[in-house]
């Protein structure tokens, strides 16, 4: 029998099927990674009829499809991320995504993008705790439990939790520039919102005994260019000895009218019961970089215990660090080719991603995209988001990041 977890793709028949290369749950070890939902009906493919409300509904309906399909419930849900066009719909969505939780609410991450695909007002992807692990014909012994927790020294959401650890992982909620004391957002500008978003984000980690380089990834919004370059800045400060992967995006706008938002996926060495400390405490963080890509302000790639994380590529030319000449298909084939030399480089394939997050600046671009994306994942097998956003770098079409099963684990392969 393999020893090792394995990749573990479905797709459910009731769920709208793809409209793209790529498949609706990707599990591996304890999560399951879903690809983001668009609010199409699943029986003709189509958007539904209505606004925003029937919209969020549909969306969080299908999630709920797929997640039953794979034997699982809404209350498995450890991370939920929400994109909208339009930030005023924020109110009427909530209303209907209480009405999918019965017992506690995720960590939590909500911008709004330029354009999502097909023209849809709002998309959500999910992250589902999967406590039987992907070991084929072996799963886990006992039940891991969630642990959702919240700490007076952040800011307090009604909609989602702080933290939600579930084994070896834990999931922070995207965290605004709030005075935890005041409730309001702190004056200055995008350098003094990153550096309180990153206060909060400590303070929540001090509550869980967890450090700052307990970090694995960040990714940080900001509302334009400007401002991702000066969160970036106020990033590689805060990690003078390890750096996590990052991706940076800018988006059109953030709750609250903030400038800046940061959001944390944080090693939890000791894991959740049944899950015994002593088994597990000296798994370690494994970071890496390799001459073969560019050169950024995270580290190529972050390992903890069954998952590797790859900071957001640049179609930029690893030999110059410049952009690829040509249009979206050198770009999205540049930006895939960093991410193979990174995956490589620590002895994996792409055969072992298990999600990939696609950024553009004109959301059409997508079919040129998937031509380039099926040379690197023909199967189709990663689960996908795919967000249009309003500025990039250096004049990039597009930005992307990856999460890669990690079956060995990192020591002691817990």
């Amino acid at each position: 029998m393999n020893q090792y977890n394995a990749v573990s793709a479905s797709n459910a028949e009731n769920a709208p099927k793809n409209i793209g290369p790529y498949s609706q749950s990707v599990a591996f070890s304890h999560y399951n990674n879903l690809s983001a939902q668009l609010p199409l009906d699943p029986t003709t493919g189509e958007m539904i009829a209505g606004g925003i409300v029937a919209q969020a509904r549909q969306c969080l309906a299908n999630i709920k499809t797929i997640v039953e399909h794979t034997k699982h419930t809404m209350d498995d849900v450890v991370r939920l991320t929400l994109f909208v066009t339009d930030l005023s719909d924020m109110d009427a969505v909530d209303e209907v995504f209480t009405s999918f939780f019965s017992s506690y609410f995720p960590a939590r991450t909500t911008v709004a993008v330029a354009a999502l695909p097909m023209g849809a007002l709002v998309q959500i992807e999910a992250l589902v705790s999967h406590g039987e692990g992907t070991i084929p014909g072996a799963p886990q012994a006992g039940d891991l439990i969630k642990v959702a927790r919240n700490t007076v020294h952040a800011p307090a959401s009604s909609v989602s939790s702080q933290s939600v650890a579930f084994s070896h992982y834990n999931n922070i909620s995207a965290q605004l520039p709030i005075d935890p004391k005041t409730g309001e957002l702190v004056a200055g500008g995008a350098a003094e919102q990153a550096k309180q978003c990153f206060e909060n984000i400590k303070a929540i980690l001090q509550s869980i005994d967890h450090v700052m380089e307990d970090i694995v990834r960040i990714t940080i919004f900001a509302t334009d260019a400007l401002g991702v370059e000066a969160a970036k800045e106020v990033f590689a400060n805060l990690f003078p000895r390890y750096v996590p992967a990052l991706t940076a995006i800018a988006v059109s706008a953030l709750p609250q009218g903030a400038s800046v938002q940061v959001e944390a996926v944080v090693s939890h060495g000791d894991g959740t019961p049944p899950q015994a400390p002593e088994d597990a405490r000296h798994i370690v963080i494994k970071a890496n970089n390799t001459d073969n890509a560019p050169k950024g302000a995270g580290t190529h790639s972050v390992a903890f215990s069954h998952y590797n994380h790859i900071s957001a590529q640049l179609p930029l030319d690893p030999a110059t660090n410049e952009i690829v000449a040509g249009g979206i298909r050198e770009q999205a084939s540049q930006c895939l080719q960093n991410i193979k030399d990174i995956v490589e480089s620590v002895h994996h394939a792409m055969t072992d991603v298990v999600k990939v997050n696609i950024a553009l600046k004109n959301i059409h671009d997508m079919a040129a995209v998937d031509d380039m994306y099926l040379r690197f994942f023909p199967g189709g097998i990663p689960a996908r988001r795919t967000i249009g956003v309003s500025a990039m770098t250096a004049g990039a079409l597009i930005q992307i990041d990856a999460v890669v099963s990690n079956p060995a684990g990192t020591p002691p392969n817990a």
